[in-house]
């Protein structure tokens, strides 16, 4: 099949840019549908079509509690989706698992343009949230799974440029539209919602051109094929290839399918067939929830009320709130070229101080203009700019990291499955915070600024006690961190480098028989 062999015309170099190009096609859709609803509830025609407003006045939303449940249930079908999607990807592969993602997210996105209700667009934000999820899910994994263990936080950093690109792109959309009858026209918010069809019919057509990652083929028995996506991913079949080769084939010879019933039970952790499951979900699913806490959720969703606070118009709002979330992608950028070099645990801790001080600085500046509102076109600048500073330095952190981690820590047989905790983190934290934001901003306005600087201060000591460094470690290493019954990072290291730094093989002869017992098993 022309299709499924087209990866083996390619270069190691040409293969590796398909494999990102698509890459940041499926993880677009998080982004976008993260920011698409700004702009959605922004429109007065909507509001009238599902009921929650007047659609006549500027300011008239009458149900605010509903609206935020349409915005907020699309991240209940997100975790499922990622569990869901999970699953399947460690059944029938990732690229399959991908394929059936986008059918979900194509399907919810015409639903939700073509809406005629809100219990119309409860049921396409559900439908849109399980294919999103599975997209978020699938995606890093395959990510990780296809790199070479010092470039694995660079390359999934560079797609995750596509996270805030998609952001941007509905600030911005939201932003043309606008102008259109004055932005009470239902084109506004109906070509928002359909546009992601564009991106999800493009991976449709394409996703089935990139090879199935090495270690899920290995996995399932396939060691033949899984030898040759590797060295093409490689573009060689020296040493170091061959190493790795035996290494995944030691751990997936040895490894076994998660049953459903079994990996439900692992986030009360009474999952026994995997050392430490249960600490893992927990790390995944925390790490999560403090980034959604670090306050870029309140930056992304509420930048407009932020900006008026500023003292901004309309326009100016707009523009500023589109190019806000655009220097994200500066700031993903700069994630490629420093989560490699520095460690995932240094990028956290120092991005939360960073978080730390420029939430403390905007605070106080928004705080001066409150008591003194003379001074509020002096300081609007200076309080902007902090807004611009913190997504750059979320997305030069945590906005990267955040989805990382969960890629390796798990072992090769619920890798995917083991993602989804760290989904379903992501989908509490930004569901949570994007349901009492507008209570927050109501009560406390900008000096809700002052809490998640306090937050990003208790984030730090987290991070340093109890959470891995994986950088330049291969994923089949990065289990043995896990073998200690202590939570702690010094143990876990020290479990690392008791085992000859995470030595799967035992020694080059062990690694041979192993290579040999498992050939010898596939019948060749």
């Amino acid at each position: 099949m022309v299709i499924g062999t087209f990866w083996k015309r390619l270069s190691s170099k040409r293969l590796g840019i398909l494999i990102q190009a698509l890459s940041l096609i499926a993880i677009f859709f998080e982004g976008y549908d993260q920011g698409v609803m700004g702009g959605v509830n922004a429109s007065p025609n909507y509001w009238s079509v599902v009921n929650i407003g007047n659609g006549v006045t500027a300011d008239g939303v009458t149900q605010t509690t509903k609206q935020g449940g349409i915005v907020s249930i699309y991240y209940l079908g997100a975790v499922v989706g990622a569990f869901i999607g999970g699953w399947i990807a460690d059944r029938v592969g990732r690229i399959n698992g991908l394929f059936i993602a986008a059918v979900f997210a194509l399907i919810g996105g015409a639903l939700q343009s073509a809406v005629r209700s809100a219990t119309f667009i409860l049921v396409a934000r559900v439908v849109t949230g399980l294919g999103t999820g599975a997209l978020t899910s699938i995606t890093p994994v395959y990510i990780a799974e296809v790199s070479s263990a010092g470039h694995r936080g660079g390359f999934l950093g560079y797609v995750f440029i596509a996270n805030y690109l998609g952001i941007s792109i509905a600030y911005w959309l939201n932003f043309g539209l606008s102008f259109i009858d004055n932005g009470n026209s239902q084109i506004r918010w109906r070509f928002l919602l359909a546009f992601q069809c564009i991106p999800a019919i493009m991976l449709l057509s394409s996703i089935k051109l990139l090879p199935d990652s090495p270690r899920y083929l290995a996995s399932v028995g396939r060691y033949v094929e899984a030898k040759e996506v590797l060295v093409q991913l490689r573009g060689n079949d020296g040493p170091k290839v061959e190493r790795e080769f035996m290494e995944i084939c030691a751990v997936a010879s040895r490894a076994n399918m998660v049953s459903p019933i079994e990996f439900a039970k692992v986030i009360f952790g009474r999952a026994t067939s995997i050392p430490h499951l249960g600490r893992r979900a927990w790390l995944c699913i925390l790490l999560q929830i403090m980034a959604s806490w670090t306050g870029i959720t309140a930056v992304t969703a509420y930048s407009p009320v932020l900006l008026t606070q500023a003292g901004y118009g309309s326009i100016k709002q707009g523009g500023l709130a589109g190019g806000l979330n655009t220097i994200g992608i500066v700031g993903t950028i700069i994630s490629a070229q420093i989560v490699d070099r520095f460690g995932r645990r240094s990028s956290l801790i120092w991005g939360a101080f960073g978080l730390f001080i420029v939430n403390l600085i905007a605070a106080s500046l928004y705080e001066g203009a409150r008591h003194n509102p003379s001074i509020t076109s002096q300081v609007a600048p200076s309080s902007v700019t902090m807004l611009f500073l913190f997504n750059l330095t979320y997305a030069a952190t945590w906005g990267t990291v955040a989805f990382l981690i969960p890629t390796e820590i798990f072992p090769s047989e619920m890798r995917a499955q083991g993602n989804s905790f760290g989904i379903m983190g992501w989908a509490i934290g930004v569901g949570w915070t994007v349901l009492v934001n507008p209570i927050m901003f109501q009560h406390l306005q900008s000096r809700t600024y002052f809490l998640f600087a306090g937050l990003n201060l208790t984030w730090m000591p987290i991070v340093y006690l109890f959470y891995p460094e994986t950088s330049d470690r291969s994923l089949e290493s990065i289990n043995v961190m896990f073998s200690t019954k202590s939570p702690f990072y010094p143990a876990m290291e020290k479990a690392y480098l008791s085992a000859g730094n995470g030595d799967v093989l035992g020694g080059g002869l062990k690694g041979d028989s192993i290579l040999q017992e498992v050939f010898s098993n596939d019948g060749l």
